[in-house]
């Protein structure tokens, strides 16, 4: 007879920009859960909330037990993995605090720098890093039908990728939308940068054959709506995935988390936790 196998401890998180939306929404979700425990929390050294209870600071009706901080480095002293949701100029020294304390990395942060990115794939020599401009599940299967499509469609299909967000949405396109570019670039065998079409205002001229491009909308409370179009002649295929609540993310990036502890050093995507890769 097999023995039973005790349970796992529940997954030490410290939630490095616990109050932006996405905050919010993984401590509810962690709240919510037995599988994990909250034992580091940032906010921005202007926070209001700094020193209030991390629960408290979201709004929550219960607490946890850790304040709100600002020093990655003493945040990260308990955990055993780092969710990043914070702002872009905040990634670098997250990522040296990570290093420190050879703590485990997801980066849900967008519109990060290439030299941040060049940052997180040194980094990734050291310890487990996985970068996740979007971390919903269905989201990232999208990504997957997208390079399919892309490479069983000819070039004359041109590809489209709308997206539409909340009004307080910084940075266009969004991080999906150019995830999901640089599926549909590589399953025509080349990188989005090669491929990405300029942006359109006045006179733009015809489009050339093979690019893609990219529509913002901003707007209300949108969580977030991403669309690919293939339109070829006579025809047009449409790929949507329309979030309708923000803790879709919070779950997908605290399933990525357990997977991603104890994981060997390495950069790893959505797809590795999924099993796409």
């Amino acid at each position: 007879m097999n023995p039973v196998r005790p349970p796992l401890a529940p997954v030490r998180i410290a939630l490095l920009g616990a109050t932006g939306r996405m905050g919010r929404s993984l401590l509810r979700a962690i709240l919510d859960s037995t599988e994990f425990e909250l034992v580091g929390a940032t906010a921005s050294a202007e926070s209001p909330v700094l020193g209030q209870d991390a629960g408290e600071a979201a709004g929550l009706t219960r607490r946890f037990g850790v304040a709100v901080g600002t020093a990655p480095a003493a945040v990260l002293a308990r955990a055993e993995v780092a969710l990043d949701f914070s702002v872009a100029s905040a990634v670098d020294g997250h990522i040296e605090a990570c290093l420190a304390t050879r703590c485990a990395l997801l980066v849900g942060t967008t519109a990060l720098r290439p030299e941040t990115l060049d940052r997180l794939d040194r980094a990734a020599a050291s310890v487990p890093v996985l970068v996740a401009p979007n971390t919903s599940l269905g989201v990232n299967l999208l990504a997957q039908l997208v390079e399919q499509a892309a490479a069983s469609l000819p070039a004359e299909y041109d590809i489209e990728i709308v997206e539409a967000h909340h009004r307080y949405k910084a940075d266009a396109p969004s991080g999906t939308a150019l995830k999901l570019g640089e599926a549909a670039a590589a399953g025509r065998g080349t990188d989005l940068k090669s491929l990405a079409a300029p942006p359109r205002a006045g006179d733009a001229g015809p489009r050339r054959e093979g690019t893609i491009g990219f529509a913002s909308l901003r707007g209300g409370d949108i969580v977030g709506e991403h669309t690919v179009i293939y339109a070829g002649p006579g025809e047009r295929l449409e790929l949507t995935h329309r979030a309708h609540d923000r803790m879709t993310f919070a779950y997908g990036a605290l399933r990525a988390a357990e997977w991603l502890r104890g994981r060997a050093a390495g950069r790893y995507s959505m797809g590795d936790v999924l099993g796409f890769s």
